[in-house]
């Protein structure tokens, strides 16, 4: 074995084989459970848009309650993701995880008592400010195991979790409305909640004796397999260069605000997408909450293969800008021709078809822009920096579906709330394109020729 100048060890072909080893096993001890995590985080997260078919008449709330509602969820969001994060670096990845896993599922369960706007509107914000913490917390988690040639695969497969929920969520709910409902004199809408949080608790319990803070403590680990690890990342540290590691300097990091406005941008779609999905397949003409499930699983199959693909593809040929300007392009320009085919395709196909490839070039964006914070940002500030790129960009969350549902209101349809989206979606695509070249050519040594 040689090593460099600066006396990282370089790995021969058989080192290599034994790292590709060592990352197999991480991938499945962390991936599968965190995935897990995420999964029952999007269901009740997004349940409320299956619950919003039977929800609204059964309370009589209008399109605007329930836009508000469902995005009021992100200012939790907002206010708290920076303090989790910087609690996380502080007290590690299990504790965090235990108490923001149990929390949000408690608060999933207490939604089946909402009977007035003011009683959703303060649930759907004490949702989010549990939750928060989580999405970014396993981002910077995972930066503790995986080096940086190695992540957008592991993002893009934790990250796929949220289209798998999508797959799983729509038929569940389906069923659970159809079949629950009047039990023990309750809506099915109802039962949604209380079934979909329990969960979440018992997972929350579980991440206390699963999860391992960090590759040292490892005792799944070998010896030598943490000295793999050690060594990888060591070599991706000197690989790197010099990055900001004080957080207080990141307010005024014009890096870290363009990076906040891109993914703001992506954001605006992908909680378009999430919160108005059920409601767009009902728009088509389907209008039964089981085949609207079905119908948005098939959608979010697509997603979930997406997202794989794109960030393992994007990790084989260590390229960020195009994988994710091309499916942010794709997403916003499908999403344009879903908003010309509604009302007026003479078949339901074509627009169920645009929605999907909107969901999947969205989607497949996502755990490639999560490989950029990590090239300019690392310790301290790679903590507070994911979590305020996070918790700033999903305020997007919160206005996105408010305006669609203000729209709807207006208007009727939903089409000119997306054609807004689908403009906002491709900003995206064209700030990496024209930003992220500028930080760049900023950037020299290795860190360029990684095509960042």
């Amino acid at each position: 074995m040689s090593t460099t100048k600066q006396g990282i060890p370089m790995f021969t072909a058989t080192a290599d084989d034994a790292e590709d080893g060592v990352y197999r096993k991480i991938s499945w001890r962390l991936l599968p459970f965190l995935g897990v995590l995420w999964v029952l985080a999007w269901l009740d997260r997004v349940n409320i848009g299956f619950a919003k078919l039977q929800m609204l008449e059964s309370l009589q709330f209008s399109e605007a309650v329930y836009g508000l509602g469902a995005g009021i969820f992100f200012l939790g969001y907002f206010f708290f993701e920076v303090p989790s994060n910087m609690l996380l670096q502080k007290i590690g990845a299990k504790k965090t995880i235990m108490r923001i896993t149990i929390c949000w599922g408690i608060i999933c369960m207490l939604q089946t008592y909402v009977t007035t706007p003011t009683q959703f509107y303060i649930l759907r914000f004490l949702l989010g400010a549990f939750e928060a913490g989580f999405y970014p917390g396993v981002i910077l988690y995972l930066t503790y195991w995986y080096p940086t040639q190695r992540r957008a695969r592991a993002f893009g497969t934790f990250m796929s979790a949220s289209a798998i929920a999508g797959v799983l969520g729509g038929p569940i709910a389906g069923y659970i409305m159809t079949s629950m409902g009047g039990v023990h004199g309750m809506h099915g809408w109802q039962w949604l909640f209380i079934i979909e949080g329990i969960p979440s608790v018992l997972a929350g319990v579980f991440a206390w004796f699963y999860m391992t803070d960090k590759p040292e403590k490892a005792n799944w680990l070998t010896a030598d397999e943490k000295r793999v690890v050690e060594t990888v990342l060591k070599r991706d540290e000197a690989a790197l260069g010099e990055r900001r590691h004080d957080w207080r300097e990141l307010f005024g990091n014009k890096k870290v605000w363009l990076l906040i406005a891109i993914y703001f941008c992506l954001l605006c779609a992908n909680s378009t997408l999430t919160f108005w999905i059920p409601t767009i397949i009902k728009e088509v003409g389907f209008s039964a909450p089981m085949t609207v499930g079905w119908i948005a699983a098939v959608a979010y199959l697509g997603g979930a293969a997406g997202m794989i693909l794109n960030g393992a593809h994007s990790d084989r040929r260590n390229e960020v800008r195009w994988h994710f300007t091309g499916a942010a392009f794709v997403g916003g320009v499908a999403m344009a021709v879903l908003a010309v085919l509604l009302g007026t395709s003479i078949t339901p196909m074509l627009p169920l078809i645009a929605m999907t490839v909107a969901l999947v070039g969205t989607m497949s964006a996502i755990p490639v822009f999560w490989q950029l914070p990590n090239r300019y940002l690392a310790g301290s500030a790679a903590a507070v920096g994911v979590a305020l790129i996070n918790s700033v960009s999903n305020l997007a969350g919160f206005g996105a579906p408010y305006v669609m549902g203000l729209i709807k209101n207006a208007t009727g349809q939903v089409s000119p709330g997306l054609y807004i989206v689908a403009a906002i979606e491709i900003v995206a695509g064209v700030l990496v394109l024209a930003g992220i070249r500028q930080l760049h050519a900023s950037r020299k040594g290795v860190a360029s020729a990684k095509g960042v």
